[in-house]
C-alpha cells in the first residue's frame, strides 16, 4: 500500500467521526476545499457536472484544474446533486459567483432543511447587483447562510501548506462553530459576524487584481502597481463601508489580505487575465476570472450611490472596450490633486 493511500485511509477513518460536508463544484477550488474538509475530519461528498472530473477525483487526481498535484482517496464524487446533497450536515458552495442562482435553484429541493450552507465564491451577481448571501436568502432561505474567504490558492489548499481564512456569518456563534470545524493542521479559520464586509472583500478584489495584472502587462512598473493596489483598497472602503462593513473586517483576511495575494500573483486568475489584458494577448480560453463581470457591476453600484470609485469604473472600461490600459491610467494620474485621507 503506498504512503498516499495510507494517509487517504486514515482521512477516512476520521471523517467517519466529523460532519457530512457536501462540496458543490468540482473545480480547483472545490476539490481543494474537499480535501481540506477530508483533514478536518469530515466526511466529503463532491458534486460535479462533469462525469469526467468525477472519474478522475476518484482515481486520486484532477489533471483538467490541479495537475501534478495528487487527490486522496476518500472523497465520494458524483454527478447526482440530490446524492452529494442527501444527509448533508453542511453544503459549501463553490460554483462561480454568476452561475450560484441557477446551481441553488436545481440543488433547493436536496438541501436539508436549517443545516448552513457556505458561500465559496467571491463575486456580485451581475444581473442584479445581489451580495451572494442574498440570493442563498432568496432561494433557501430555512438555511443559515455563511461565507469563507481570505487570501489562498487553491494549489496550497489542495497540498495541505499553511493558510489562514475567516469563515464568517451574521449568527456568531454559528461563524464560530464553523471556523472551528473547518480548521486544520495547516488550516487556520478564524471567525466573524460581519458577513457582508467578508463578501465586500472577497468580491471587490477581485476587480482590483485585474487592474494590477493590466498595469504590470502594459509594463508600467511596479510602482504604478502599487498605486494601483493602494488606492484600489481605498475604494473598497467606500464601498463596503456603503454597505455596512466594518473598517477592522476590511483591513483584516477577506479584505486588505486577499487583495494583497491576488494582485501580486499569476496564480490569481484575475492577475493572470489581467496581465494577458495589459499584454495585448488572446484572451479567450484564459480561466474563469471573478472580477470580470464583477467590475461591470461594481462600476454601476458605485455610480448609483454617488461613491468615489475611479480605479473600479476604469476596470469596466477597460474591459468593455471604452478605453486602453494607458488612457485609463492617464486619467488617474490627472484627476484633481487632493490630501491622501479626503475620501
Amino acid at each position: 500500500m503506498s504512503g498516499r493511500d495510507e494517509n487517504s485511509q486514515d482521512m477516512g477513518k476520521l471523517g467517519k467521526s466529523g460532519w457530512r460536508v457536501s462540496v458543490l463544484g468540482g473545480g480547483a477550488w472545490g476539490t481543494a476545499l474537499a480535501l481540506a474538509m477530508l483533514r478536518a475530519g469530515h466526511s466529503v461528498r463532491l458534486f460535479a457536472r462533469d462525469p469526467e472530473t468525477v472519474a478522475a477525483i476518484d482515481r486520486g487526481e484532477n489533471p483538467r484544474y490541479l495537475p501534478g498535484i495528487a487527490i486522496a482517496l476518500g472523497i465520494d464524487a458524483t454527478s447526482d446533486i440530490k446524492a452529494a446533497l442527501t444527509g448533508a450536515d453542511c453544503v459549501l458552495a463553490v460554483t462561480p459567483a454568476q452561475s450560484l442562482r441557477a446551481t441553488l435553484a436545481v440543488a433547493k429541493g436536496h438541501v436539508p432543511a436549517d443545516i448552513p450552507l457556505v458561500l465559496c465564491a467571491k463575486g456580485i451577481e451581475r444581473d442584479t447587483g445581489a451580495l451572494l448571501s442574498a440570493i442563498v436568502g432568496e432561494i433557501l432561505p430555512q438555511n443559515p447562510v455563511a461565507a469563507l474567504s481570505g487570501p489562498s490558492f487553491a494549489t496550497d489548499v489542495a497540498r495541505g501548506l499553511p493558510t489562514a481564512v475567516v469563515v464568517a456569518a451574521r449568527d456568531e456563534a454559528l461563524a464560530a462553530d464553523l471556523a472551528a470545524r473547518f480548521s486544520a493542521e495547516n488550516l487556520r479559520c478564524y471567525s466573524s459576524d460581519d458577513l457582508i464586509g467578508v463578501e465586500i472583500g472577497g468580491a471587490l478584489k477581485n476587480v482590483f487584481a485585474i487592474a494590477a495584472g493590466a498595469v504590470t502587462g502594459a509594463g508600467l512598473g511596479a510602482s504604478a502597481q502599487a498605486a494601483m493596489v493602494t488606492r484600489g483598497f481605498v475604494e473598497l472602503r467606500r464601498i463596503g463601508a456603503a454597505f455596512g462593513a466594518r473598517p477592522e473586517t476590511l483591513m483584516g483576511l477577506s479584505g486588505l489580505g486577499d487583495l494583497l495575494l491576488t494582485c501580486s500573483s499569476t496564480q490569481s486568475r484575475n492577475f493572470a487575465y489581467g496581465l494577458a489584458l495589459g499584454q495585448g494577448k488572446p484572451l479567450a480560453g484564459l480561466p474563469l476570472a471573478e472580477g470580470v463581470p464583477t467590475a461591470a457591476i461594481a462600476a454601476r453600484i458605485a455610480t448609483e450611490r454617488n461613491i468615489d470609485a475611479p480605479i473600479i469604473a476604469a476596470v469596466a472600461a477597460i474591459l468593455d472596450g471604452t478605453i486602453t490600459i494607458r488612457q485609463a491610467v492617464t486619467a488617474l494620474m490627472t484627476r484633481p490633486l487632493k490630501t491622501e485621507t479626503d475620501d
